[in-house]
């Protein structure tokens, strides 16, 4: 009997290197209107992790991280968008409707750090990754799927990695 449901995959990664490669893996099969949460505590990964993610995507744009301008925007070739929310600087639940998630979700996928700061703002449905500092180079992630599309985001990732279910 597997120890984590079909909605969750834990994994730890041992560098830099690998958590970019595994947010490539996720990059990859990023769409409009997907919304990536990402959870930890300052040094966990969020940044690199994106990195990954942009990557994959096939992003123009460098990554860096958003914290003192809330949101950042990558653009890929064929026009389509990423936005990089950080929402470590929002003071209050109205600055955090001022966003207007909707609006992006309508151009493109959405990456959120530091995600519990918005609360019932975010989308219920969503994949949600939580990053733990566990060493130097190491860190935990764990990812857990929140509807359908999410599911069929982490099989595939899982596949990707792991080779089968």
């Amino acid at each position: 009997m597997p120890i984590l449901d079909k909605h969750m995959l834990e994994f730890v990664s041992r560098s830099p290197e690998q958590t970019r490669r595994i947010g490539m893996r996720l990059g990859s099969l990023l769409q409009a209107g997907d919304v990536i949460c990402l959870q930890g505590n300052l040094g966990a990964g969020k940044t690199t992790f994106t990195q990954g993610i942009a990557q994959g995507w096939g992003s123009l744009d460098s990554v860096s991280s958003p914290t003192f301008i809330i949101v950042n925007q990558y653009r890929r070739a064929d026009g389509d968008l990423i936005f990089h929310l950080d929402t470590y600087r929002l003071d209050s639940a109205a600055e955090a409707e001022q966003l207007d998630l909707d609006s992006y979700l309508a151009d493109g996928a959405l990456i959120i750090e530091w995600p519990e700061r918005l609360g019932d703002l975010i989308p219920s449905e969503n994949l949600w990754i939580n990053l733990e500092h566990v060493a130097e180079e190491h860190r935990q992630l764990n990812f857990h799927a929140r509807g359908k599309r999410y599911d069929e985001m982490l099989d595939n990732i899982r596949d990707s990695m792991f080779g089968g279910k």
